[in-house]
């Protein structure tokens, strides 16, 4: 008879948020991407990764279920151009200089992800398999899923991470939204009429340095999940000894005015 392993199993989310170049996953681009690996059993962030996303073109829907990566130069001369809107570019201080000069390949981001999921999976059971959690993250999980249908990884992807293939045959990976987690902690409080990560990182006292910057975000939106985990678990700040309120470094070379 096998022994039984009490050893209890470590858990990791994916806190996610990107900067984009606009609100329309399928013609936008992804311009910076931040996720950090959480414990969710101490809120522990393990590890970090954070990217801008070289400037790039839109592939060719070509009818079929696999899109063809544009390659050659003649296919490259009738591409077009992924959008980046100015009133989205100011909102998160990111320029087409600093895109230009300092963006890596969406391809290879892409690969990088998959790799940054695999390197911080403790526990590979499928019940217990790495999720997401972000703010709002329909929004992130968009241009996720644009990111790796372009590098042709969706599979990959769903190989590693909690969730389900829908009605259409499409993997939608399992998210938590911490605006819902919010509206649970906060919706009793009649002052409280939104639910943006500044409002509920006020009101749950959560530091908030350099809003828009999607490391940034994702430390806010990981310390609000935290929070919100601790009132589920009915205990007070810290006074578990447990979980750890991430500090984000200050590594940024640009500021919003």
């Amino acid at each position: 008879m096998a022994t039984p392993n009490n050893e209890k199993p470590v858990i990791v989310a994916f806190t996610l948020d990107f900067e984009t170049g606009g609100l329309n996953c399928q013609d936008c681009a992804c311009t910076q991407i931040a996720i950090h690996a959480v414990r969710i059993d101490t809120f522990e962030t393990i590890d970090r990764y954070v990217r801008y996303i070289a400037p790039y073109n839109q592939q060719q829907d070509k009818g079929t279920t696999k899109r063809k990566i544009l390659k050659t130069k003649y296919e490259q001369q009738d591409a077009i151009p992924m959008k980046y809107e100015e009133k989205a570019l100011t909102y998160s201080a990111i320029t087409m200089d600093m895109l230009e000069s300092m963006g890596v390949d969406i391809l290879v981001v892409a690969q990088e992800i998959i790799e940054f999921i695999k390197k911080n999976t403790i526990v590979k059971k499928a019940n217990l398999k790495p999720f997401f959690i972000g703010q709002n993250i329909g929004f992130d999980m968009g241009f996720l899923q644009q990111m790796m249908e372009y590098a042709d990884l969706m599979k990959e992807l769903a190989k590693l991470v909690r969730g389900t293939v829908d009605f259409y045959g499409h993997f939608q990976p399992l998210c938590i939204d911490t605006i819902i987690l919010g509206q649970f902690a906060l919706s009793h409080l009649d002052n409280v009429t939104s639910y943006k990560l500044e409002i509920m990182a006020e009101k749950l006292e959560v530091e908030l340095d350099d809003a828009h910057d999607a490391d940034a975000d994702v430390t806010a939106t990981t310390n609000v999940a935290m929070v919100c985990a601790q009132r589920m678990r009915n205990t007070h700040g810290t006074d578990d000894g447990n979980m750890v309120m991430t500090q984000k470094e200050k590594s940024r070379v640009h500021f919003k005015i």
